[in-house]
């Protein structure tokens, strides 16, 4: 997406999933390799996205699902613009929690709206870029809510919706990924953290060189 050597990787799954884990050790590695990284996440990788975050996942009263699908898409054209272009540019690996493949999932099966409209809208908002690599963490729903149940934290607005949204969430999930084999690596998050990150490093390592 564009002309510098910058690697630019996603990671997508269900709440619960173990995202954040394999970021951590997906950075370690690839700090120690001697690469530069940028973290960042989806909504609130930016200034301004951390102010869409605090509605999207933390305010207390409904938000039409249209007007929460726009939202995500201003994060994310905000955010490519400002965070993502500029660091490939300078060729550095870009580690980002969520992309549009999550808008899909969430925005367009969770809520039931078109997942192809949503796509659309991501796509236009952030000029048709797409990521490397995209990672995805594919956990049962009730797995996952023992997770989040044990780390014992106040739940999201997104977090807190019933099992059926976040099982047509996982479908969609799947779906995207069986339709963009080439782009998805989808690993199974119900094995060990240590088993998942050789996995995935051994698919990065392609990348990076």
């Amino acid at each position: 997406m564009t002309s510098g050597s910058g690697v630019w990787i996603t990671l997508e799954g269900g709440d619960g999933s173990g995202k954040t884990t394999q970021s951590d050790l997906l950075a370690d590695w690839l700090t120690e390799a001697g690469r530069t990284v940028v973290r960042t996440r989806e909504p609130g990788g930016s200034e301004v996205g951390q102010l869409i975050r605090d509605i999207v996942l933390h305010h207390r009263g409904d938000i039409a699902p249209r007007a929460e699908a726009l939202l995500y898409a201003a994060d994310r054209a905000h955010h490519v613009a400002t965070v993502v272009r500029p660091a490939l540019a300078r060729g550095e690996v870009v580690l980002q929690d969520r992309y549009l493949d999550s808008s899909v999932a969430y925005q367009g099966a969770g809520r039931v709206l078109d997942g192809d409209e949503i796509r659309n809208l991501s796509l236009w908002a952030a000029e048709g870029a797409l990521p490397d690599l995209t990672v995805l963490l594919d956990l049962d729903p009730e797995s996952a809510r023992v997770r989040l149940d044990a780390a014992d934290k106040p739940f999201d607005r997104l977090e807190a919706e019933k099992t059926e949204f976040h099982a047509r969430v996982r479908d969609s999930y799947l779906a995207l990924a069986e339709a963009e084999p080439e782009r998805f690596l989808v690993l199974d998050a119900s094995a060990s953290p240590e088993a998942i990150a050789a996995q995935i490093r051994d698919r990065v390592a392609t990348l990076v060189g």
